[in-house]
């Protein structure tokens, strides 16, 4: 699942990064790093994950979230503060709907 999320996310990612323009070599190698990136990220969690308490792994979910959701959203060339503002939004959410996963599923 990781790979195919890094796929998705590395198109999207190239594909914001060219605001509608030709396709140029940096816009293939920021994919290609970004896909790689979340890729794996993404897998260090889902491995780690399972051996945290619930409150770490809604946490290390939280923060994956934000900071993909955040890099994404500074490619339109939006401002710092609203980057940070809208990714923080996303981080809270995911952090409550992880956690009330976990909580009500947990042993």
């Amino acid at each position: 699942m990781p790979a195919i999320g890094g796929i998705v996310y590395g198109f999207w990612t190239s594909g914001i990064d060219r605001h509608s323009g030709p396709i140029t070599g940096w816009n293939v190698l920021l994919g290609v790093v970004s896909a790689v990136v979340f890729a794996a990220v993404a897998h260090g969690i889902h491995t780690v994950a399972p051996r945290l308490p619930r409150e770490a792994r809604a946490l290390a979910w939280a923060v994956f979230a934000g900071i993909a959701f955040g890099f994404l959203y500074s490619l339109t060339d939006a401002s710092i503060l609203k980057s940070a503002g809208h990714s923080l939004v996303i981080a809270a959410g995911v952090f409550a709907v992880v956690f009330y996963r976990y909580y009500t599923t947990e042993d």
